[in-house]
Protein backbone atom coordinates (compact mmCIF):
# COMPACT_ATOMS: atom_id res chain seq x y z
CA UNK A 1 0.00 0.00 0.00
CA UNK A 2 1.32 3.52 -0.78
CA UNK A 3 1.40 6.09 1.96
CA UNK A 4 0.30 9.80 1.29
CA UNK A 5 2.33 12.70 1.86
CA UNK A 6 0.08 13.86 4.59
CA UNK A 7 0.95 16.23 8.09
CA UNK A 8 -0.22 15.12 10.66
CA UNK A 9 -2.92 17.23 12.93
CA UNK A 10 -1.16 18.18 16.44
CA UNK A 11 -3.95 20.18 17.39
CA UNK A 12 -4.50 17.38 19.72
CA UNK A 13 -1.62 16.97 21.60
CA UNK A 14 -2.05 15.88 25.51
CA UNK A 15 0.32 18.31 27.93
CA UNK A 16 0.83 18.45 31.72
CA UNK A 17 2.50 21.10 33.96
CA UNK A 18 6.46 20.94 33.96
CA UNK A 19 6.36 21.17 37.41
CA UNK A 20 4.24 17.99 37.83
CA UNK A 21 7.36 16.35 36.10
CA UNK A 22 9.96 14.32 38.14
CA UNK A 23 13.20 15.38 36.77
CA UNK A 24 16.49 13.43 36.44
CA UNK A 25 18.38 17.23 37.01
CA UNK A 26 17.76 19.75 39.38
CA UNK A 27 19.31 22.42 40.92
CA UNK A 28 20.24 20.85 44.14
CA UNK A 29 22.73 18.84 41.66
CA UNK A 30 24.30 21.93 39.78
CA UNK A 31 27.91 23.27 40.28
CA UNK A 32 28.97 25.89 42.40
CA UNK A 33 31.39 28.59 41.78
CA UNK A 34 34.55 27.73 43.17
CA UNK A 35 36.34 30.85 44.80
CA UNK A 36 39.81 31.90 45.16
CA UNK A 37 41.46 29.96 47.94
CA UNK A 38 38.55 27.21 48.73
CA UNK A 39 41.44 24.54 47.94
CA UNK A 40 41.01 20.95 46.66
CA UNK A 41 37.94 20.61 49.09
CA UNK A 42 36.10 23.76 47.92
CA UNK A 43 36.64 22.66 43.89
CA UNK A 44 35.20 18.99 45.43
CA UNK A 45 32.57 20.50 46.88
CA UNK A 46 31.64 23.01 43.62
CA UNK A 47 31.53 19.79 41.51
CA UNK A 48 27.89 18.90 39.84
CA UNK A 49 26.06 16.09 42.17
CA UNK A 50 25.87 14.25 38.29
CA UNK A 51 27.93 11.70 35.82
CA UNK A 52 31.51 11.28 36.45
CA UNK A 53 31.75 14.22 38.95
CA UNK A 54 28.35 12.61 41.38
CA UNK A 55 30.73 8.96 40.45
CA UNK A 56 33.93 10.58 41.71
CA UNK A 57 32.42 12.41 44.66
CA UNK A 58 30.87 8.80 45.79
CA UNK A 59 34.61 7.25 44.83
CA UNK A 60 36.21 9.76 47.74
CA UNK A 61 33.18 8.84 50.51
CA UNK A 62 33.81 5.11 50.21
CA UNK A 63 37.14 5.28 50.27
CA UNK A 64 37.14 7.96 53.26
CA UNK A 65 34.20 5.57 55.25
CA UNK A 66 36.42 2.24 54.28
CA UNK A 67 39.43 4.43 56.21
CA UNK A 68 37.08 5.33 58.67
CA UNK A 69 35.94 2.27 59.23
CA UNK A 70 38.95 0.11 58.60
CA UNK A 71 37.92 -1.83 56.04
CA UNK A 72 40.04 -2.58 53.46
CA UNK A 73 40.73 -0.59 50.51
CA UNK A 74 42.74 -2.69 48.08
CA UNK A 75 44.66 -1.15 44.50
CA UNK A 76 45.67 -2.98 41.87
CA UNK A 77 48.23 -1.04 39.57
CA UNK A 78 49.48 -1.25 35.74
CA UNK A 79 52.43 -0.13 35.50
CA UNK A 80 51.32 2.69 33.42
CA UNK A 81 50.70 4.06 36.70
CA UNK A 82 54.08 3.52 37.87
CA UNK A 83 55.78 5.09 35.00
CA UNK A 84 54.03 8.29 35.04
CA UNK A 85 55.78 9.74 37.97
CA UNK A 86 52.92 9.02 40.59
CA UNK A 87 55.21 6.85 42.85
CA UNK A 88 55.49 9.58 45.29
CA UNK A 89 51.86 9.89 45.38
CA UNK A 90 51.12 6.22 45.74
CA UNK A 91 53.54 6.00 48.98
CA UNK A 92 52.09 9.17 50.56
CA UNK A 93 48.69 7.42 50.44
CA UNK A 94 50.45 4.05 51.83
CA UNK A 95 51.72 6.18 54.51
CA UNK A 96 48.34 7.88 55.64
CA UNK A 97 46.24 4.81 55.64
CA UNK A 98 44.32 4.64 52.32
CA UNK A 99 46.39 1.41 50.67
CA UNK A 100 45.65 -2.06 52.77
CA UNK A 101 46.89 -3.98 49.71
CA UNK A 102 48.52 -3.59 46.12
CA UNK A 103 48.44 -5.80 43.23
CA UNK A 104 50.55 -5.16 40.45
CA UNK A 105 52.34 -7.04 37.10
CA UNK A 106 55.06 -7.86 36.59
CA UNK A 107 55.99 -4.68 34.45
CA UNK A 108 54.49 -2.74 37.17
CA UNK A 109 57.56 -4.37 39.71
CA UNK A 110 59.93 -3.84 37.14
CA UNK A 111 59.38 -0.10 36.63
CA UNK A 112 59.27 0.30 40.53
CA UNK A 113 62.47 -1.37 40.75
CA UNK A 114 64.25 0.40 38.11
CA UNK A 115 62.91 3.93 39.59
CA UNK A 116 64.43 2.57 43.26
CA UNK A 117 67.74 1.96 41.78
CA UNK A 118 68.35 5.08 39.15
CA UNK A 119 65.47 7.63 39.59
CA UNK A 120 64.60 6.77 35.70
CA UNK A 121 62.61 3.94 34.13
CA UNK A 122 60.51 3.64 30.84
CA UNK A 123 63.09 2.84 27.77
CA UNK A 124 62.28 3.67 23.94
CA UNK A 125 60.98 0.38 22.54
CA UNK A 126 61.40 2.62 18.77
CA UNK A 127 64.81 3.03 19.06
CA UNK A 128 66.12 0.25 21.31
CA UNK A 129 64.50 -2.68 19.44
CA UNK A 130 65.85 -2.61 16.02
CA UNK A 131 69.76 -2.60 17.26
CA UNK A 132 68.30 -5.66 20.08
CA UNK A 133 68.98 -3.52 22.87
CA UNK A 134 65.78 -3.58 24.10
CA UNK A 135 64.73 -4.83 27.74
CA UNK A 136 68.86 -5.23 28.20
CA UNK A 137 69.80 -3.11 31.06
CA UNK A 138 72.29 -5.58 33.06
CA UNK A 139 70.61 -4.55 36.44
CA UNK A 140 67.25 -5.17 36.13
CA UNK A 141 67.69 -8.38 34.08
CA UNK A 142 70.14 -9.64 36.83
CA UNK A 143 69.44 -8.07 39.91
CA UNK A 144 65.20 -8.37 40.08
CA UNK A 145 65.77 -12.04 39.26
CA UNK A 146 68.49 -12.62 41.20
CA UNK A 147 65.64 -10.88 44.35
CA UNK A 148 63.01 -13.48 42.97
CA UNK A 149 64.95 -16.26 42.42
CA UNK A 150 66.32 -15.85 46.25
CA UNK A 151 62.93 -14.43 47.21
CA UNK A 152 60.93 -17.66 46.36
CA UNK A 153 63.38 -19.81 47.63
CA UNK A 154 63.06 -17.95 51.26
CA UNK A 155 59.17 -19.10 50.86
CA UNK A 156 58.02 -15.48 49.62
CA UNK A 157 56.03 -14.23 46.99
CA UNK A 158 57.49 -11.89 43.77
CA UNK A 159 56.18 -8.95 45.72
CA UNK A 160 57.84 -9.44 49.09
CA UNK A 161 61.16 -11.04 47.57
CA UNK A 162 61.71 -7.42 45.29
CA UNK A 163 60.82 -5.26 48.87
CA UNK A 164 62.79 -6.84 50.85
CA UNK A 165 65.64 -6.69 48.29
CA UNK A 166 65.55 -3.11 47.86
CA UNK A 167 65.24 -2.54 51.71
CA UNK A 168 68.24 -4.36 52.24
CA UNK A 169 69.97 -2.84 49.25
CA UNK A 170 68.73 0.72 50.06
CA UNK A 171 68.86 1.87 46.94
CA UNK A 172 69.48 5.92 46.17
CA UNK A 173 65.34 6.00 45.19
CA UNK A 174 64.17 3.61 47.63
CA UNK A 175 61.86 5.94 49.17
CA UNK A 176 59.70 6.69 46.44
CA UNK A 177 59.48 3.05 46.05
CA UNK A 178 56.11 1.57 46.09
CA UNK A 179 57.68 -2.07 46.61
CA UNK A 180 60.01 -0.95 49.00
CA UNK A 181 57.22 1.33 51.12
CA UNK A 182 55.03 -2.11 51.60
CA UNK A 183 57.70 -3.87 52.53
CA UNK A 184 58.51 -1.17 55.33
CA UNK A 185 54.94 -0.93 56.63
CA UNK A 186 54.05 -4.36 55.94
CA UNK A 187 51.71 -3.69 53.25
CA UNK A 188 51.30 -7.05 51.02
CA UNK A 189 52.26 -6.28 47.47
CA UNK A 190 51.90 -8.94 45.13
CA UNK A 191 52.61 -9.33 41.68
CA UNK A 192 51.27 -11.20 38.80
CA UNK A 193 53.06 -12.16 36.13
CA UNK A 194 52.54 -13.84 32.51
CA UNK A 195 55.29 -15.63 31.59
CA UNK A 196 56.83 -14.26 28.92
CA UNK A 197 55.91 -10.54 29.00
CA UNK A 198 58.61 -9.03 30.75
CA UNK A 199 61.87 -7.83 29.76
CA UNK A 200 63.57 -9.70 32.48
CA UNK A 201 62.02 -13.09 31.41
CA UNK A 202 64.74 -12.53 28.25
CA UNK A 203 67.58 -12.99 30.60
CA UNK A 204 69.20 -16.24 31.28
CA UNK A 205 68.85 -15.70 35.39
CA UNK A 206 64.93 -16.08 34.98
CA UNK A 207 63.47 -19.09 36.34
CA UNK A 208 59.99 -19.76 35.46
CA UNK A 209 59.76 -22.08 38.44
CA UNK A 210 60.72 -19.19 40.48
CA UNK A 211 58.42 -16.95 38.74
CA UNK A 212 55.62 -19.27 38.40
CA UNK A 213 55.88 -20.37 42.32
CA UNK A 214 56.37 -16.50 43.72
CA UNK A 215 53.67 -15.97 41.26
CA UNK A 216 50.56 -18.06 42.43
CA UNK A 217 51.83 -17.57 46.07
CA UNK A 218 50.63 -14.17 45.33
CA UNK A 219 47.82 -15.20 43.89
CA UNK A 220 46.81 -16.42 47.15
CA UNK A 221 48.07 -13.64 48.89
CA UNK A 222 45.80 -11.58 47.10
CA UNK A 223 42.18 -13.60 47.56
CA UNK A 224 42.98 -13.44 50.88
CA UNK A 225 43.09 -9.89 50.63
CA UNK A 226 39.91 -9.73 48.52
CA UNK A 227 38.05 -12.00 50.98
CA UNK A 228 38.34 -8.78 53.67
CA UNK A 229 36.14 -6.60 50.84
CA UNK A 230 33.26 -6.62 52.74
CA UNK A 231 32.65 -2.48 53.07
CA UNK A 232 35.96 -1.81 51.18
CA UNK A 233 36.88 -0.73 48.65
CA UNK A 234 38.92 -2.25 45.34
CA UNK A 235 41.16 0.14 42.41
CA UNK A 236 41.85 -1.20 39.22
CA UNK A 237 44.26 1.58 37.92
CA UNK A 238 45.15 1.40 34.40
CA UNK A 239 45.05 -2.76 33.87
CA UNK A 240 43.32 -3.47 31.09
CA UNK A 241 43.52 -7.44 31.12
CA UNK A 242 45.85 -9.17 33.77
CA UNK A 243 44.41 -7.59 37.16
CA UNK A 244 41.38 -7.22 36.17
CA UNK A 245 41.09 -11.01 35.30
CA UNK A 246 42.98 -12.23 38.48
CA UNK A 247 40.67 -9.63 40.67
CA UNK A 248 37.54 -11.72 39.23
CA UNK A 249 38.86 -15.36 40.18
CA UNK A 250 40.20 -13.76 43.96
CA UNK A 251 36.19 -12.70 44.25
CA UNK A 252 35.05 -16.10 42.98
CA UNK A 253 37.37 -17.96 45.54
CA UNK A 254 36.28 -15.32 48.21
CA UNK A 255 32.54 -16.42 47.81
CA UNK A 256 32.70 -19.84 47.41
CA UNK A 257 34.52 -19.72 51.23
CA UNK A 258 31.34 -17.86 51.98
CA UNK A 259 32.65 -14.05 52.14
CA UNK A 260 29.48 -12.65 50.26
CA UNK A 261 31.83 -9.51 49.81
CA UNK A 262 28.58 -6.79 50.89
CA UNK A 263 29.45 -3.46 50.56
CA UNK A 264 31.67 -3.73 48.47
CA UNK A 265 32.61 -1.09 46.04
CA UNK A 266 34.97 -1.26 42.94
CA UNK A 267 36.88 1.35 40.98
CA UNK A 268 38.08 1.65 37.24
CA UNK A 269 40.17 4.38 36.79
CA UNK A 270 41.99 3.94 32.87
CA UNK A 271 42.10 6.90 30.24
CA UNK A 272 40.26 4.22 27.80
CA UNK A 273 37.30 2.30 28.88
CA UNK A 274 38.01 -1.66 28.08
CA UNK A 275 35.65 -4.71 27.99
CA UNK A 276 37.57 -6.60 30.70
CA UNK A 277 37.79 -3.89 33.72
CA UNK A 278 33.96 -2.55 33.27
CA UNK A 279 32.81 -6.48 33.27
CA UNK A 280 35.47 -7.97 35.91
CA UNK A 281 35.59 -5.18 38.48
CA UNK A 282 32.78 -2.91 37.70
CA UNK A 283 29.59 -4.88 37.10
CA UNK A 284 29.74 -8.48 37.85
CA UNK A 285 31.98 -8.60 41.48
CA UNK A 286 29.30 -5.27 42.72
CA UNK A 287 26.04 -7.17 41.38
CA UNK A 288 23.54 -7.72 44.18
CA UNK A 289 26.30 -6.39 46.92
CA UNK A 290 27.90 -2.99 45.99
CA UNK A 291 28.40 0.01 43.48
CA UNK A 292 31.29 -0.20 40.94
CA UNK A 293 32.40 3.07 38.74
CA UNK A 294 34.30 3.99 36.10
CA UNK A 295 36.17 7.05 36.24
CA UNK A 296 37.61 7.72 32.72
CA UNK A 297 40.96 10.42 32.59
CA UNK A 298 44.75 10.12 32.71
CA UNK A 299 46.31 8.46 35.60
CA UNK A 300 48.66 11.48 36.27
CA UNK A 301 45.74 13.86 36.63
CA UNK A 302 42.98 11.68 37.82
CA UNK A 303 44.99 9.74 40.97
CA UNK A 304 46.82 13.29 42.09
CA UNK A 305 43.47 14.59 42.39
CA UNK A 306 41.96 11.51 44.07
CA UNK A 307 44.80 11.63 46.70
CA UNK A 308 43.94 15.31 47.25
CA UNK A 309 40.86 14.96 47.62
CA UNK A 310 41.29 12.10 50.34
CA UNK A 311 43.92 14.03 51.96
CA UNK A 312 41.52 17.38 52.41
CA UNK A 313 38.35 14.43 53.79
CA UNK A 314 40.49 12.58 56.38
Amino acid sequence: MKLPYEEFDLSGVKTYPLGSRESKVSLAQFAALYKKGDGIGGWLRSLPRLLAAGDFTAVVNAMLAARQAERAIVWGLGAHVLKTGLSPVLVDLMERGFVSAIATNGAGVIHDFEIALSGATSEDVDATLGPGTFGMADETGTLLNRAINDGVAAGLGLGQSVGRFLADRRPPFGQISVAATAWRLGIPLTVHVAVGTDIIHMHPQASGAAIGEGSLRDFKYFVSSVARLQDGVYLNCGSAVVLPEVFLKAVAIARNDGRPLDGLTTVNLDFLRHYRPLTNVVARPTAGAGRGYSLTGHHEIMIPLLAAALIEGS
